[in-house]
């Protein structure tokens, strides 16, 4: 290969993956001809790959920019099993190596869940509410995007298995792509996700019990690749049931925070939430009040849903509130088709409130504790 076209397409990344193409073996030949064409040959990960085309420009910018390069002829070809096979070992771990067989969907018995880890940069974050129709998930949604806008890598789970939305929220319109069975999540906004709703078939409803529930969300910990992400978001389902058992148990490290609505009767409820945080040991550090306010045309705030239950929620649990969204068309509009107010007008009053929110929980409520796998006690 031609030292200098390597060179330059170094830096190239995998769109999926975030790293260079050359480090992950996708470069298969680079070369530089007589007359100032440069051949290219990439290995796609698998065939059909969503993001060819990112990967083309990418491509082409990188080596049009070297000195000589006068034009360039871009080639694919496919990673055979075993090379997809040494990839997901080498980005995800040999899950076979750790348990005897594995599960339906490619689930390895035995995989550990990495934000369970002591050494685990991520931030597990567990959006709750007591009730549902609160507005949790565009706030999970618009929180996420926020966090990507100040600079953190932020991955969202969709915990709300029979009722999932972040996939629609977020717009995403394509799902996870396998390679050897490793689920690489879609990402947009800056956001990678994950939920049942890349899996089931449009308008049909998810009737499960308790243990199929329990192993999906296990497979969305231990099987996707979330490449140890600054922050990552747990859209969690109304109430208090299984799945927030099972999170509790997976995710040992996790912050709760509590969204609510003014009103006293959906703070009563959204307590609930709080009261089995602290039963399963996972700290509730902070309130988050949505619908707070509608401003009308005239400049007047009403306070359509009272006020008071996000404040006088966090004074009983004795955290903060963090902060109050106000009822604006534009929030609900963009849950609806996949454009979060956050990410297209940043400079709106919900998106600030949203940044707002977005820096205290990364800056004044991150951990004092640190984590490292070179401590230990002796």
């Amino acid at each position: 290969m031609n030292p200098q076209l390597v060179d330059a397409l170094r830096p190239v990344e995998d769109p999926e993956l975030h790293r260079s193409i050359v480090d992950l073996g996708m470069l298969r030949r680079a070369e530089l001809g007589d007359d100032g064409t440069a051949h290219i040959l990439v290995a796609l990960t698998v065939a059909g790959c969503p993001l060819r085309n990112e990967i083309q420009n990418r491509v082409g910018a990188a080596v049009t920019a070297v000195e000589g390069v006068s034009g360039f002829t871009l080639d694919f070809t496919v990673m055979t099993d075993d090379e997809r096979e040494e990839l997901r070992k080498t980005l995800h771990g040999d899950a076979a190596g750790t348990a005897g067989h594995t599960h339906a969907h490619g689930h390895a018995e035995g995989r550990k869940i990495p934000f369970a880890e002591a050494g685990s940069k991520t931030r597990p974050l567990l959006i709750s509410s007591g009730k549902g129709g609160v507005g949790k998930s565009s706030v999970t949604t618009n929180l996420a995007v926020a966090l990507a806008q100040q600079g953190y890598s932020v991955g969202v789970v969709d915990a709300d298995i029979y009722g999932y939305s972040i996939p629609r929220m977020v717009g995403t319109d394509r799902p996870p792509t396998i390679i050897d069975e490793m689920l690489i999540p879609p990402e947009k906004w800056g956001v990678r996700v994950i939920s049942m709703g890349y899996f089931a078939p449009p308008g049909e409803a998810i009737i499960w019990r308790g243990p199929m529930l329990h192993k999906a969300l296990e497979q969305f910990l231990t099987d996707v690749f979330w490449d140890d992400p600054d922050f990552l978001l747990i859209d969690m389902p109304p109430g208090t049931g299984d799945i927030a058992l099972s999170l509790s148990q997976y995710l040992p490290r996790g912050e709760v925070y509590v969204v609510t609505t003014p009103q006293p009767a959906a703070q009563k409820v959204a307590a609930m939430s709080a009261a089995m945080a602290d039963k399963v040991n996972l700290p509730v550090k902070g309130i988050i009040e949505n619908m707070s306010w509608f401003t009308g045309d005239d400049g007047t705030r009403y306070e359509l849903f009272g006020a008071g239950g996000g404040q006088e929620l966090a004074d009983d649990l004795g955290v903060p509130l963090l902060g109050q969204l106000p009822l604006v068309p534009a929030l609900r509009e963009g849950g609806d088709d996949g454009h979060p107010i956050t990410a297209i007008d940043p400079d709106a009053e919900a998106s600030q409130a949203f940044h707002a929110i977005a820096r205290q929980i990364a800056v004044d409520l991150k951990p004092k504790k640190v984590f490292s796998p070179e401590l230990k006690v002796i």
